[in-house]
């Protein structure tokens, strides 16, 4: 079993808020004129990489720092000044007290998110499907080709994961948020073009069926990024992109791989049935865009 105690999650808090972070600045040099801006908090980072965008959060606060109300403030002022709502994910794990002084804010529960993880070892980068399910995953895995992508490669992967994130799957606890193809675009571009970010393509039958995406922070590997299109959903294609990325991680020496999810989602379901347990909870707390 693989325990969270508060100084696990904080290391992951951490790689989750870096790739926020580094995320945005790469959109800041890509898009001259965006405004764009990164502010501290808690521990965490907020920030905002244009309209529309998913990465426009706060993320990683307080499990390794304290709440400074000047620092709250000067963020909704960011935010306010690009008629943006303040989201903050808040682990399960982080210092109580401040949840109860958001919500004395006006910071509204709009949802909540999972964080999985699973140990890595380079001897045994993963698991083999559960018994029940072996032949099944083993005969639809001989059907899907997983390749990295790079270059001109990430115009087919691009458009696949977008595809992909345009249809929601419908499993689950419904999205608080959704995000028109325009919006994902740019950042998922941006996102592939950030140092230390690594893309992949699932072809079925030859045809692009899903994409997904990796990032190695100081040993924990974060999954994200993947969808498949519908026509090929069912069929092995994110099992795939798991097992190629795990592989790759455990080759890299990180000991850890970390997921988020939507409760009770298709994917949580995946990951779960490759190894995956439920570490913590991240609660979605969201103040309205103020005048500036």
């Amino acid at each position: 079993m693989l325990f969270c105690s508060v100084e696990l999650a904080a290391r992951i808090e951490q790689a989750e808020a870096r790739l926020v972070v580094d995320c945005t600045r790469t959109a800041a040099r890509e898009r001259e004129g965006q405004q764009t801006f990164v502010l501290p908090f808690a521990g965490g980072w907020a920030a905002y990489s244009g309209p529309g965008s998913p990465l426009a959060k706060v993320a990683g606060a307080g499990l390794q720092g304290a709440f400074v109300p000047d620092e709250l403030e000067a963020i909704e002022q960011a935010f306010a000044r690009v008629r943006a709502p303040v989201q903050i994910e808040l682990s399960c794990l982080a210092d109580p007290s401040i949840g109860r002084r958001l919500t004395e804010r006006g910071y509204v529960l709009v949802g909540f998110e999972n964080v999985l993880g699973r140990r890595l070892t380079p001897a045994a980068p993963d698991r083999p499907p559960i018994p029940s399910a072996q032949g099944a995953a083993q005969g639809a895995a001989q059907e899907v080709e997983i390749s990295p992508v790079e270059g001109d490669g990430l115009a087919a992967w691009l458009d696949t994961v977008v595809t992909g994130f345009a249809h929601p799957d419908g499993q689950g606890v419904e999205s608080h948020e959704e995000f028109p193809r325009e919006s994902l675009e740019p950042v998922m571009g941006s996102m592939a073009r950030t140092e230390g970010f690594r893309c992949y393509l699932a072809r079925r039958h030859g045809e692009p069926a899903g994409g997904a995406s990796m990032r190695m922070h100081e040993g924990v590997a974060q999954l994200c990024g993947t969808s498949t299109v519908p026509a090929h959903r069912r069929r092995g294609v994110q099992g795939a992109l798991l097992a190629a990325r795990l592989g790759e991680a455990a080759s890299a020496g990180c000991d850890l791989a970390v997921v988020t999810t939507l409760p009770g989602s298709r994917s949580q379901h995946n990951v779960q049935r490759h190894g995956f347990e439920l570490l913590y909870t991240r609660a979605i707390l969201v103040r309205e865009a103020l005048t500036s």
